[in-house]
């Protein structure tokens, strides 16, 4: 599809950025810190502390699992029917009215709490599919780069700011008679969903997404995206680089992943007051931004082999001073720690995939990209929960993500760091 005009064109991209600005809210203040903390102290104070990190991962592998079986099966039925605009919103909608819900369980009342994140979660996660491939609808192919790199900053900004302004209302809860921290951190998570929905607005209205070429209906979109997955499948196993580069990724972005979801819980579990848990958090959020443009250069230089195995060296050295926590500020260190690479290693795995897929169909190629991506939240947080299940110690638990760092790193050595390879 080509734009109409220069003017609509940046309406629509700056439309289409806005969505990350608003849904990145969700991700770093519900995520990342208020829900984890919440569950810990609020809705399941009266469970041990490694029953809810068992909880928790058990609902975030959940999720993952069913957002990874439901994107291309959603994503196939929106693409025949031209209704990736209508699917984004709907999915937003309901992500967003599950997070303000999240205000209404009380005191002890877990049970509520976690169906209602779950929903909030696979809400998020699904309409993230559809926002993905609204892409292409509002740049040509030769700005994707530029434009995705746009919403990826936007996002952090976003996430950061809402996250900044939701921690000092927190922090600041009694001089804005907001009662309690539990109180404060509650009006946060509505305040949360009117952002996320503010900012889904734009991108409803702005943005022009081309007609499908026919209406093959739901069952014929169905069978056409399984046929095209089978096909890209195929292709991934005969491009034994290609191959190798998502094992690898697999593995070693379910660790990232984890510790994203998971450090909150983790900093709770270990007995940090909340607001020490919402100040590290905030912290890595801005660190992340700088961090990421600094590994682009490290890639650049060095190649993105280096640079993603410096940040998962750091990422191990990270886990292991986690297991030492013994104050506060050690928690702040490893939040700076980890901020140093956390974008730096998604964006050289995204550059680096684009070296080593042929160019002529890289969009379906990506498509396998972020379906491997999404299978990598399952087994990192439910490895995590099980293991502090059995063992009673949340810090035993964390070191199993040493495993998925070093395997991660060692099969990259699998990998080329030219397309030419892929020829071989």
């Amino acid at each position: 599809m080509q734009p109409a005009g220069e003017a609509e064109t940046r309406r629509s991209v700056w439309a289409w950025a806005l969505y990350d600005w608003g849904n990145s809210a969700f991700a770093t203040a519900v995520v990342a810190s208020l829900f984890p903390v919440l569950l810990k102290g609020w809705w399941g104070g009266g469970l041990p502390a490694t029953r809810t990190t068992f909880l928790l991962g058990l609902v975030s592998a959940a999720v993952a699992l069913a957002v990874a079986v439901l994107a291309p099966l959603l994503g196939a039925v929106a693409d025949g029917l031209g209704l990736r605009r209508a699917f984004l919103g709907a999915f937003a909608a309901l992500g967003a009215a599950a997070t303000a819900a999240l205000a209404l369980p009380g005191a002890g009342e877990w049970h509520a709490a976690l169906a209602l994140y779950g929903i909030a979660a696979l809400g998020f996660g699904a309409a993230n599919v559809f926002y993905d491939a609204l892409l292409t609808s509002v740049a040509r192919p030769r700005d994707y780069e530029r434009v995705s790199a746009l919403g990826y900053a936007l996002g952090y900004l976003g996430g950061g700011l809402f996250f900044a302004l939701a921690t000092g209302a927190i922090l600041a809860h009694g001089r804005l008679g907001l009662g309690s921290t539990e109180t404060a951190a509650r009006w946060a998570l509505v305040a949360t969903a009117l952002w996320w929905a503010a900012f889904t607005v734009p991108v409803l209205r702005a943005v022009r997404e081309g007609r499908a070429r026919a209406r093959p209906g739901v069952a014929g979109a169905l069978a056409g995206g399984w046929a095209r997955l089978r096909g890209t499948f195929r292709e991934v196993r005969r491009l034994r680089p290609v191959a190798w580069f998502l094992l690898a990724y697999w593995l070693y972005i379910d660790g990232v992943n984890t510790v994203f979801r998971m450090a909150a819980d983790y900093g709770a579990a270990l007995g940090l007051a909340p607001r020490h848990l919402l100040l590290a958090l905030l912290l890595t959020q801005f660190v992340s931004f700088p961090a990421a443009l600094v590994f682009g250069r490290i890639g650049a230089r060095w190649g993105p082999r280096a640079g993603i195995r410096l940040g998962l060296a750091v990422y191990s050295l990270a886990t292991v001073g986690a297991f030492f926590i013994a104050s506060a500020w050690h928690f702040y260190a490893l939040a700076v720690v980890i901020g140093l690479v956390q974008g730096g290693v998604q964006a050289l795995s995204r550059a680096w995939y684009a070296r080593l897929v042929p160019a002529a169909c890289a969009a379906e190629f990506f498509g396998f990209y972020n379906v491997v991506g999404r299978f990598a939240a399952i087994l990192g947080p439910l490895a995590v929960g099980v293991t502090a299940e059995l063992t009673g110690s949340h810090r035993a638990a964390l070191l199993v993500l040493l495993a998925f760092f070093g395997g991660g790193a060692l099969l990259l050595a699998r990998v080329p760091s030219a397309a030419g390879a892929l020829r071989r």
